[in-house]
């Protein structure tokens, strides 16, 4: 096995629409010894890699299987439906789905905005096997989409537009690895998502002390110690000058001799 087999490694799966790069680049700024393994997985299958160990976390879309993998949300998007440039939508800065009843409505097999029926506006004859498809039928004038924002740029073509849609469903995006494979590698990408500085410790015990500290503080208290046995010797000091001084004559006839009264 070669040196390159043991080098330690973090391999992050990441959805379409979801962009990496900011946070790769400050993984790699902070560990660059650790090599990060970008891999785009379609969002359906994003969990399957997690769970299978294909990948050590993932930035996945919500929601997901909360009994097996860990997730972290991230963000949520703004929802937009693709239109042609010269649509009537176009007028309007955003709008919303009672809007698009009159329009047919692409829905594509890897939506990811979990509508609870179906979109609004009029269902087309099929759909679409992917976003990627239902834009190219956008252009031709087939329908319209909706679809999240990043989804939208992604695909972007420039004889097409989008707008706000304000009550549709939205799609949230989370970083996500499995419940058992919580890693120091991967607490290590938390703190670069959640903005922790390099010497943050949330979520790790912090470093022991070190050794040459707790001496320090023995000296200081042996110190102590020191100066009180100092104050305790000018005690004593000070005792054996009371009791060791120059005695005192004494008055009366029981002292020594004196000087003879006058008769």
């Amino acid at each position: 096995m070669t040196g390159s087999e043991d080098r330690p490694s973090f391999r992050l799966a990441y959805v379409p629409g979801v962009t990496p790069d900011k946070w790769a680049r400050i993984w790699n700024e902070r560990l660059p010894d650790v090599p990060l393994s970008l891999t785009q997985v379609p969002a359906a299958g994003a969990e399957g890699v997690l769970l299978d160990g294909d990948a050590d976390a993932g930035l996945v879309r919500l929601p997901v299987d909360r009994t097996r993998l860990s997730a972290i949300p991230l963000y949520t998007e703004t929802t937009v439906v693709v239109i042609p440039k010269d649509h009537l939508v176009t007028a309007a800065d955003e709008v919303t789905a009672e809007d698009l009843a009159d329009e047919i409505v692409l829905h594509p097999l890897d939506d990811v905005l979990g509508w609870e029926e179906r979109p609004p506006g009029r269902p087309a004859l099929e759909r679409p096997a992917t976003t990627a498809d239902a834009v190219e039928l956008v252009a031709a004038g087939i329908g319209v989409l909706l679809t999240p924002l990043s989804l939208a740029r992604l695909h972007h073509r420039k004889d097409l537009t989008y707008r706000t849609v304000t009550d549709a469903p939205q799609s949230g995006v989370a970083l996500s690895w499995p419940e058992d494979a919580h890693t120091d590698r991967v607490e290590d990408f938390i703190g670069i998502v959640r903005g922790r500085t390099v010497n943050s410790t949330r979520g790790r015990q912090p470093d022991p002390a070190p050794a040459g500290r707790k001496p320090a503080a023995g000296k200081q208290q042996s110190g102590k110690q020191q100066s009180g046995k100092q104050q305790t010797g000018k005690q004593q000091s000070g005792g054996a000058r009371r009791g060791g001084g120059t005695p005192r004559k004494k008055s009366g006839s029981g002292g020594g001799r004196g000087k003879p009264r006058r008769r």
